[in-house]
């Protein structure tokens, strides 16, 4: 009962940080499920069987809050779903001992980039020249399922920043787009773990204890996306994630790190984190002193609507 709480409270969690950042639900809920010793192929199915219904929660309300463009969202979810199926039945293929320091290694990574990104950069603002066509978000959604799945998450990490760089949507619409699309992306994977594992080792009670904390979440995200700070938020997560995946690389049988080692690696990534999240504070705070928050309400550094409205809307259109 107790473990079931704990997912329950990891699912909400998660959500809170996913609805947010738009990014890293499924990475938050399958490292820990691999630090309890869960399958890799098994902790990636569950999340994204939890996923479907938490995804559809955060979709809706995004969709009620305004937050979602449904061109993006039409012409990145088929590939997402393309790509996450494969990427699916490709970590099913795989035995447990060679999956699990490779789903640890991939999630490290995106810990490391949310870490990184969030912290040295923030969220980007401008660039409004550049229309968002076709060649360029079907590959994106074909690359983030496949990463998605075999990582255990990533659509979000893969996706939003992508989005954001390009500068043509809202923040508060990329974050509400890339969620609202996962559930596309959810439904595909779980799919191809269906097909690749037949159901072994996927844990339906865990499924559900995360799924009803991220829908208990979901509308509290969709909110918070609006007020609170993503850099401060992106750098705390990120540094989460690296710690616990340090963690799981250092005492797999392949690194076989000593105590001491061990212990320094951990020394080192929490003060670097501590670090990370002061300068997200502060830089934070010198961005809020620089752009006071406007008479509409929106948070400081919130790009206008008007400001990215398309000029020229067919040009959105063109593949």
């Amino acid at each position: 009962m107790q473990t079931i709480v704990l997912l329950g409270l990891v699912g909400l969690l998660a959500q809170l940080v996913d609805g947010s950042l738009g990014m890293a639900y499924g990475v938050t809920s399958t490292t820990l499920l691999l630090v309890v010793g869960t399958n890799p192929a098994a902790a990636s199915a569950t999340v994204h069987l939890a996923e479907i219904g938490t995804t559809l929660a955060s979709g809706v309300a995004h969709w009620r809050l305004g937050n979602v463009d449904w061109k993006v969202v039409r012409r990145i979810a088929l590939p997402g779903a393309i790509g996450a199926f494969a990427g699916a039945t490709f970590l099913s293929s795989l035995s447990t001992e060679t999956a699990a320091p490779i789903m640890s290694g991939i999630l490290l990574a995106l810990g490391l980039y949310i870490l990184v990104r969030f912290t040295a950069w923030g969220t980007p603002r401008g660039n409004l020249g550049k229309p968002l066509r076709r060649r360029f978000l079907a590959p994106l959604g074909l690359v983030g399922g496949f990463v998605d799945a075999t990582g255990g998450g990533g659509w979000g990490p893969v996706g939003t920043p992508a989005l954001l760089a390009s500068g043509r949507i809202e923040p508060r619409k990329v974050i509400g787009s890339i969620d609202t699309s996962e559930f596309i992306v959810a439904l595909a994977a779980s799919l191809g773990f269906l097909v690749g594992l037949a159901g072994a080792g996927v844990n339906l009670l865990w499924a559900a204890a995360l799924l009803i904390g991220g829908v208990i979440a979901a509308p509290i995200a969709a909110w918070i996306v609006r007020h609170f700070p993503p850099r401060v938020l992106g750098s705390a997560v990120g540094g989460v994630i690296v710690l616990t995946n340090a963690r799981t690389i250092l005492r797999s049988d392949a690194v076989a790190a000593s105590p001491g080692v061990t212990t320094a690696v951990y020394i080192a990534i929490v003060l670097v984190w501590a670090a990370a999240v002061a300068w997200s504070v502060r830089a934070h705070l010198a961005d809020r002193a620089a752009h006071p928050l406007p008479a509409d309400g929106a948070p400081a550094g919130t790009v206008p609507a008007a400001a990215t409205a398309d000029p020229a809307p067919a040009a959105e259109t063109r593949d």
